[in-house]
């Protein structure tokens, strides 16, 4: 009899998992009864002296095997990982850490060795970010911080969404005059003057100011978020209190970003708005007349309509600047957006510069297989006055190609046709396509060829 009780039920089900047999068989094979070998396995009953003896005599077992128990350096080797400021929030108790060792160690072994893994690329991206003069803190920037936030939420967030919806719907259709009211309760006056910027309220005086310069769209988004800031403190606050960010910058940009989709939501109520959107055919422009909006508005509100039960088509859009760096990203597909770098070279997206006022189409298939229809257009914003300078920026709204016939854009577009679909990658850093003939970079994970005697489109070769 061993001197202490010896539970070892993962190995006992390994071994019997070994010798192919089922546990009714296994179990007559050593003599006991089935529930008594479940019990074992599960480590519910200690394993006795008869079974070890039946498992050295009838499978030739080394009976010490099942006596070197390795589950108190899982334990331990799981506490240690489980230290990582990641799980900060997410630890395990102890008692489910020990059953996780014993009853289930291949599954703690595959844990340590994903946090390994984990460590490796994390230390690995820390010294990539040095090299490209990125941050190379553990933590996140504020700035992605709050983009994630937005990101797994599916850039929707409920709550402040239907508070919009019942805010337009007391408005009665005149939104910036139901907004200038309100405020105008709240002792906030209204004035128009420029050189101010876009938007400027002063507290002290409770004097809200916006330029005369700004598109009437513009004037009214911007009211309704100082109204979304003050009418809608609460809420905003109560919403980022659940988020949790870890810096008091990525909580402030957050409220803006909070203000603002509060503001898009109330132009573009959910309900009203998805269902224009179906009957259009997601035309965009009959959807910026019909909401008084601009297209990259409607764009970006196209990307939001994830409500539970009453979801739109899962859409991506992103905003580019004139260098290709990606300014506004969100995805409810399958392709994301790489953090850094800039995007693809063969988006149709950067060529939407040249052809200002026109929707570019096209048909695109990322590297993994999956298929998209992806539209562009140059959305350029004025500065309002002579001398004053123009921002240049173009969006990209894309959707899966299944979602074709719901897209007014993808009509005469021939979508049986393979070579119809344009390869495209995410950035060339990450992208594996060995024979882009538009490469700016080589992929950081795969080995190059380099031959001075051979020259293609690259200098070099990106290996199998």
């Amino acid at each position: 009899m061993p001197a202490q009780k010896l539970y070892a039920g993962a190995k006992l089900r390994s071994l019997r998992t070994r010798v192919g047999l089922t546990q009714k068989d296994f179990a007559a094979k050593l003599g006991i009864s089935l529930p008594y070998l479940n019990q074992m396995e599960n480590n519910n009953r200690p394993l006795s002296t008869a079974v070890l003896l039946g498992l050295a005599q009838d499978f030739g077992a080394d009976v010490t095997e099942f006596a070197a128990s390795d589950t108190d350096r899982l334990l331990s080797d799981m506490r240690e990982a489980l230290a990582d400021p990641i799980f900060a929030d997410a630890a395990p108790a102890l008692a489910d850490l020990r059953l996780t060792a014993s009853n289930a160690p291949s599954l703690a072994r595959a844990f340590l060795e994903l946090h390994r893994a984990y460590r490796q690329t994390h230390e690995r991206l820390a010294s990539l970010d040095e090299a490209l003069g990125q941050q190379t803190s553990a933590t996140a920037s504020p700035w992605e911080e709050v983009r994630d936030f937005f990101h797994y939420t599916d850039n929707y967030v409920d709550a402040v969404d239907r508070a919009a919806e019942r805010f337009a719907a007391r408005a009665s259709g005149d939104l910036a005059a139901h907004a200038q009211s309100v405020l105008a309760d709240r002792g906030v006056t209204l004035r128009h003057a420029a050189g101010e910027g876009v938007r400027h309220y002063d507290p002290a005086t409770r004097v809200l100011t916006l330029s005369p310069r700004a598109a009437p769209e513009t004037q009214r988004f911007q009211l309704l978020h100082q109204y979304a800031l003050l009418g809608q403190h609460d809420l905003i606050e109560a919403t980022l209190d659940l988020a949790r960010f870890q810096s008091d910058t990525a909580r402030e940009i957050a409220r803006i970003g909070m203000a603002n989709y509060f503001a898009g939501a109330c132009l573009m109520p959910y309900t009203r708005f998805a269902e224009a959107a179906q009957d259009t055919r997601h035309d965009l422009e009959r959807l910026a007349i019909a909401f008084e909006a601009s297209i990259e508005q409607i764009a970006h509100r196209l990307s939001t309509l994830q409500r539970p039960q009453a979801k739109g088509i899962p859409f991506f859009f992103a905003r580019v600047d004139q260098a290709g760096t990606v300014t506004k990203r969100h995805s409810a597909t399958l392709l994301q957006f790489a953090r850094f770098g800039g995007a693809c070279p063969l988006w149709n997206v950067h060529q939407a510069f040249e052809t200002p006022g026109r929707f570019l189409r096209q048909l695109a298939e990322t590297p993994d297989g999956a298929r998209y229809v992806i539209l562009a257009r140059d959305v350029s914003k004025s500065g309002g006055a002579w001398g004053s300078p123009t921002r240049r920026y173009a969006i990209s709204l894309g959707c899966e190609v299944r979602h074709a016939a719901a897209l007014v854009y993808a009509d005469g577009l021939d979508l049986n046709r393979e070579s119809a679909f344009q390869p495209i990658g995410i950035s060339c850093r990450i992208c594996e396509r060995a024979n882009c003939h538009q490469r700016a970079v080589p992929p950081l994970e795969r080995r190059l060829s380099v031959d001075p005697n051979r020259r293609g489109t690259l200098p070099y070769e990106v290996a199998p």
